[in-house]
Formats: structure tokens, sequence, C-alpha cells
């Protein structure tokens, strides 16, 4: 099972945020998923991010692939910089 970090998107027509979740590849965009790593709400000012550190190495370390937005995402947090720093340490 490929598992991959991605968004699904919620909230209302024309007023989206995001939920930062790991899922298997082949399931839809806003369907089944495994577990939520954290949210994202592009709308307010600044844009809200919050994610779940630990959650987000256990998967990265398991190698899931995150999206291109979410590895933005999670470089902007400084998540994927301690993934590097911890896999160069082992």
């Amino acid at each position: 099972m490929a598992v991959k970090l991605r968004l699904k998107r919620m909230g209302a027509k024309k007023d989206p945020f995001y939920r930062i979740v790991a899922a298997d590849s082949r399931a839809p965009r806003d369907g089944r998923f495994i577990e939520v790593v954290g949210f994202y709400n592009p709308t307010t000012v600044p844009a809200e991010l919050k994610v779940n550190e630990e959650v987000a190495l256990k998967w990265l370390s398991n190698g899931a692939q995150p999206s291109d937005t979410v590895r933005n995402l999670l470089s902007q947090a400084g998540i994927m910089k301690k993934f590097h720093e911890s896999k160069l340490g082992k």
C-alpha cells in the first residue's frame, strides 16, 4: 500500500480549508484516509497551519510520500528539516 501525505478539502463552497491526511494513494482525494496529520486554512490572514509533528515524522520515516503542496507546508513548519536531519543522523 503506497501511503501519501496530502490535502483533503473541507469547508463551504468558496471558503475552503484543508486537512493534511495520510491516505492510500488509490483512495479519492476527499475519501478514505488513515490518519489526520494536521490542518491548513489559507483563507485567514496570515494562513493558519497546524501540524502534529510526531505523527508527520512517523509517516515520513515509514515511507509516506508527501504531495508537492504538503511538502512545502511541512517545510514551512520546519518538519522536513528535522526529518532530513534524523535521516542523516542514523
